[in-house]
């Protein structure tokens, strides 16, 4: 909201200046701290003003003010490794937050820490203020910040965030890179395939009527399908497709559909074994950062459960949270998990004994580290041979198809 207020300067004249916040109590405790003497404040937006201002918006103005753009993890890295170092080297946090809005190219992020430094001016916490913007600030992020300022440790809990969110980058891009290859050999087969049948195949089927006689039962196969693709059923498949991808979806957001799917993916084979590793690896680096931290040992698995990505881990990690709560040690409800390894259980129980655990975590994080990235190799290789052959398999079977009648007819002639 925007407001008009009036203060009186140092020569004692009455001034008029305006300003934007929450409520009129935030702005008056805002310039109070700041030793301005405040004599009134009014709102100054009124219905003609919304009318005029909703009247000249476009869209343009909605693209300029950041409400599409995205805000990626290399714009969370820099901003966290820009507030450590601010911060470590003594200066204020107001004004370190001032600093970095005024020079944040992303215009989303720019818009949630100008609110966020607006929020500490009223006297709120950092974590408390970062609480307010959870699809920028994630309960990760949240929880660490406060155990940060619990533990006067704000500036090394920031460093350790952006090289978490460093490591989260890296995995991630390692996961699309896997999946790029296929998924675009995939597009170009199913497009030729596509382009053959509606185009090339509709050329010779005039041609195989010319000729008359039967036709082999692969080519009519062929022709017919051929016709089913330039008809309205096409349309009807393809909308059915998109409704149904939609539907599972949605399903896939309701708890039982997402753990349904995510046990599906858990036991395929290959791929079920790189998420298995993706998932420890995940589990195991969030794990040990928010111990680092500081964060008590509940909190952390409540805030790595939330984080999991995967329902069947979140699952597990839930079991081993309501032991724990209940007194039991970490490494035994991991043991019963077919999540975790027997190798990363007894790591645990050794972090647990000699009170190294977040270290015994982060040695299970840089095990699992490369052994998704020799999974990503393993399962690319593998992948490479098998579209090649298949989109020669998929040319090659319509090539077939239309040369068959010409060989029948060839060897009716002789």
């Amino acid at each position: 909201m925007e407001f008009v207020y009036k203060l009186r300067d140092q020569q004692g004249k009455i001034q008029e200046a305006t300003a934007r916040a929450d409520s009129a109590s935030v702005l008056r405790a805002r310039l109070k701290a700041r030793g301005i003497d405040v004599l009134e404040i009014r709102e100054r937006t009124t219905s003609s003003d919304m009318l005029a201002r909703l009247s000249s918006s476009s869209l343009a103005d909605i693209m300029q003010s950041g409400l599409f753009e995205f805000i990626s993890l290399k714009d969370m890295v820099v901003f966290s490794r820009q507030f450590a170092a601010m911060i470590s080297s003594g200066v204020a946090m107001l004004r370190t937050l001032t600093i970095i809005v005024e020079q944040c190219p992303n215009r989303k992020l720019k818009r949630a820490l100008d609110d966020v430094r607006l929020s500490i001016e009223s006297g709120i916490s950092l974590s408390d203020a970062l609480a307010k913007h959870p699809d920028i600030f994630d309960k990760l992020y949240v929880s660490m910040v406060r155990a940060g300022e619990t533990g006067g440790i704000l500036a090394d809990v920031l460093k350790r965030l952006a090289d978490f969110l460093e490591y989260k980058s890296k995995l991630n891009q390692k996961v699309r890179s896997a999946m790029v290859y296929p998924t675009v050999v995939l597009l170009i087969a199913i497009g030729v395939f596509w382009g053959m049948l509606t185009f090339i195949l509709p050329i010779f089927e005039g041609l195989f009527r010319n000729i008359g006689g039967e036709l082999p039962a692969y080519t009519q196969f062929l022709i017919s399908l051929s016709q089913y693709m330039r008809s309205i059923w096409a349309i009807l498949f393809a909308i059915a497709v998109t409704v149904g991808i939609f539907m599972l979806k949605r399903y896939y957001q309701t708890p039982l559909g997402r753990y349904q799917i995510d046990m599906f993916l858990f036991n395929l084979p290959m791929v079920g074994e790189m998420i298995g590793k993706i998932a420890i690896a995940r589990f195991s680096r969030t794990f040990g950062t928010l111990l680092r931290a500081g964060v008590p040992m509940l909190t952390a698995l409540d805030v790595v459960k939330d984080t999991a990505g995967n329902a069947v881990v979140a699952d597990s990690v839930q079991k081993i949270y309501n032991e724990v709560r209940q007194g039991g040690s970490l490494s035994k409800p991991m043991s019963r998990s077919r999540v975790f390894p027997a190798m990363v259980t007894q790591m645990v129980a050794v972090g647990e004994e000699t009170g190294r655990l977040d270290d015994m975590l982060s040695k299970v994080a840089d095990f699992y580290d490369m052994e998704v990235e020799n999974a990503v190799e393993a399962l690319t290789s593998l992948l490479e041979p098998i579209m090649v052959v298949g989109i020669g398999g998929i040319v090659g079977s319509v090539v077939v198809g239309m040369y068959l009648p010409i060989f029948t007819v060839i060897n009716q002639l002789r």
